[in-house]
C-alpha cells in the first residue's frame, strides 16, 4: 500500500462521491477507483459498499480509515523532523471557531497573532461545533475554537479564558432599575434565545435552569403569544432587543461589542453565582505543527478578550 492510497481512501470516505474525492484529490476518477480497488484487494476486504445511487464505509474499512488519517498526520510529523529547522509559522493555519466565539475574539486575536506570526496568515471559518468537530477530525482544520465541555478521541483541549455572561435589554426595560440580575427575574420576561443546535443556547439553559420551564412550557390557548422568541444569530437577536421585542442573554464579548448607544441598548450582570461558559482551544494529537498551536495560543492569552470587553462596559459606564 501506498500514503497516495491512504489519502485516496480517506478522501473517499469524507466525500461518498467517487467524482467528489477524485476532484479533491485533483486526480481522474478511473485513477482514484483503481488505486482505491487495488487496496481493497492487497488487504483482502471491501473498505466501502458501492451502490449505484451511494457509497458507504464498510465496519472494519471505517478503522481501517481512522487509521490510515493518523498515519497520514503522522507523515506530516515525520517531513517536519527531517527537515531540522523548518519554521513552523510561515504557512497558513487553518482555524474553526464556533459562530457566538468568532465574530468577537477574532478580531483582538487576529492583531496579536500578525504581530508574533506575521507570516502565518489564518484561514478562518465559523461554524457549529458538531461541523468543527468532524472538520477538525478529517484535517480540513487544525484547530478550533470552541466552548467547553468538549471531549474527542485523541484531541488536545486548552482553555483560552473563562467568559460570564449578561443580561442584555432596552435602555426603558423595567429590570434597567436593579443593579444585578437573577435566572428567576428573567424568566417572568419576554426571551430572546438562539435557536436549537447552537451550544451557546444550551449552556445558556443548563447554567440558568428557572429559564428551561420558560422554554419548554405551552401557553395555555393556542393564540397566547410564547415567552421565548428565537434568532439566528447573536446579532439578529440583538436587533431584536433594540426594536424592544424582548431581553436576551449574551457573553460578556458579544454584549459590550454593540454598536447601539446606550439610550437604547443597556447591560446588567447576573447576581452570584453568575453564569459563565470557558472558551478552549482544540487541535490534534498529531497535529504536526505545535510551535503554530503555541502561538495561536499566546495570542489568545494576550489579546484578553474578556478584560477589553470590561473596559468597554466600564467606559459606557456599566460595571461588570
Amino acid at each position: 500500500m501506498t500514503l497516495t492510497e491512504l489519502r485516496y481512501v480517506v478522501t473517499l470516505a469524507r466525500e461518498k462521491h467517487f467524482g467528489r474525492a477524485a476532484e479533491r484529490c485533483h486526480v481522474s476518477q478511473p485513477t482514484l477507483s483503481v488505486a482505491v480497488k487495488k487496496l481493497e484487494d492487497e488487504l483482502g476486504i471491501p473498505l466501502f459498499e458501492r451502490s449505484k445511487s451511494s457509497i458507504r464505509v464498510t465496519e472494519t474499512g471505517l478503522r481501517i480509515i481512522e487509521q490510515a488519517q493518523r498515519v497520514l498526520d503522522q507523515v506530516g510529523v515525520i517531513r517536519d523532523m527531517a527537515q531540522d529547522g523548518k519554521n513552523q509559522l510561515n504557512s497558513p493555519l487553518k482555524v474553526g471557531a464556533i459562530y457566538t466565539i468568532g465574530p468577537y475574539l477574532f478580531p483582538h486575536l487576529l492583531p496579536e497573532l500578525r504581530r508574533g506570526a506575521p507570516d502565518m496568515p489564518l484561514f478562518i471559518e465559523e461554524n457549529y461545533t458538531a461541523n468543527l468537530r468532524q472538520k477538525l477530525r478529517h484535517s480540513e482544520l487544525d484547530a478550533i475554537i470552541v466552548a467547553l465541555p468538549f471531549e474527542e478521541p485523541e484531541v488536545v483541549t486548552l482553555p483560552l479564558y473563562d467568559e460570564p455572561f449578561v443580561v442584555l435589554l432596552p435602555a426603558g426595560h423595567h429590570l434597567t432599575e436593579k443593579e444585578a440580575l437573577s435566572p428567576e427575574e428573567l424568566a417572568r420576561e419576554q426571551l430572546l434565545l438562539l435557536g436549537p443546535g447552537h451550544c451557546f443556547r444550551d449552556q445558556v439553559l443548563e447554567s440558568c435552569p428557572p429559564l428551561v420551564e420558560t422554554v419548554t412550557a405551552k401557553p395555555a390557548h393556542g393564540d397566547e403569544p410564547t415567552l421565548v422568541t428565537e434568532g439566528s444569530s447573536l446579532e439578529t437577536i440583538r436587533h431584536m432587543v433594540a426594536s424592544g421585542l424582548g431581553i436576551t442573554i449574551l457573553p460578556l464579548s458579544a454584549a459590550t461589542s454593540m454598536q447601539y448607544r446606550p439610550d437604547i441598548l443597556t447591560i446588567r450582570p447576573f447576581v452570584a453565582p453568575v453564569p459563565f461558559r470557558t472558551v478552549a482551544l482544540a487541535w490534534r494529537v498529531t497535529f504536526p505543527r505545535p510551535k503554530a498551536i503555541d502561538m495561536l495560543r499566546l495570542a489568545a492569552s494576550q489579546c484578553r478578550v474578556v478584560d477589553r470587553a470590561r473596559q468597554e462596559a466600564a467606559g459606557a459606564g456599566l460595571s461588570i
